[in-house]
């Protein structure tokens, strides 16, 4: 089974269309989506829809915390993040939100766990930024039969962990394009960057496609039109700051 990973999209639709083109040409058969699909862009609305009709050809979807955050936007807005979830849960229908709130956790296939953060604890939405926490992942995961591998996004780049010998935790350093042999034997962590919003200073949007056949998994790096998400982010009213993110990839 050929999967495509996306994760963080963000209501950042133009992003969101081009890696599901460059996920088809890779010949993908079924999608699975880690979560955040809404905050911070202009198109929370339309990114929802999307991503439902892709349920249509048998996608599975995870909830994020800005998901969550835009069912149950917080009473009172203190940072620009929480007044960000208040226009975004009123950019949603109710049925849209009430699928939103209805998403799952994590998902397990076969030998893989799929997360939004870390299967450590899921609701508490851990980063995955080092080792050290890369290694509680995976120690969380142990408890589900099989599992082999940890896919999540949250983090916002793209890594992956394997574990090797003496039980040491390694970090290996993917390059776009370049399918990396994952097999089953090592206990493997990757995180799968994120579709919306890049932090790592290139504005391309962020995917990957796991092959469980051949035991691969394949990090790419997709261009978009980020300077229309960017304008669309100016025209919706939102923080400046949203837009300058995309334009600079930070």
């Amino acid at each position: 089974m050929r999967f495509a990973l996306l994760s963080d999209i963000h209501s950042n639709l133009q992003a969101l269309e081009a890696c599901l083109t460059h996920a088809r040409l890779q010949q993908v058969q079924r999608f699975m989506i880690l979560g955040d699909l809404v905050g911070y862009g202009a198109n929370p609305s339309e990114v929802v829809d999307r991503i439902l009709l892709l349920t249509e050809e048998g996608a599975e979807v995870l909830k994020g915390n800005h998901d969550a955050m835009a069912v149950a936007p917080p009473a009172t807005a203190t940072t620009i993040g929480d007044a960000t979830a208040l226009w975004t849960h009123n950019q949603l229908s109710h049925a849209q939100r009430h699928w939103l709130d209805t998403l799952p956790l994590s998902l397990h296939h076969d030998t893989a766990l799929f997360v939004h953060a870390s299967a450590d604890r899921p609701e508490l939405w851990r980063y995955v930024y080092d080792a050290r926490a890369a290694a509680a992942s995976l120690d969380a995961a142990s408890h589900w039969p099989g599992v082999r591998y940890v896919f999540g996004g949250h983090v916002h780049n793209q890594s992956l962990y394997y574990r090797g010998a003496a039980d040491e935790l390694m970090l290996f350093t993917p390059q776009p394009g370049v399918a990396v042999p994952v097999p089953k034997h090592r206990h493997w962590l990757g995180t799968i960057g994120s579709v919306g919003q890049p932090r790592d200073g290139k504005p391309q949007a962020m995917y990957a496609v796991l092959d469980t056949d051949r035991a691969e998994l394949t990090f790419h790096r997709v261009p978009y039109d980020h300077l229309g998400a960017a304008n669309a982010i100016r025209r919706a009213g939102l923080p400046e700051f949203f837009a300058d993110r995309l334009e600079r990839g930070r």
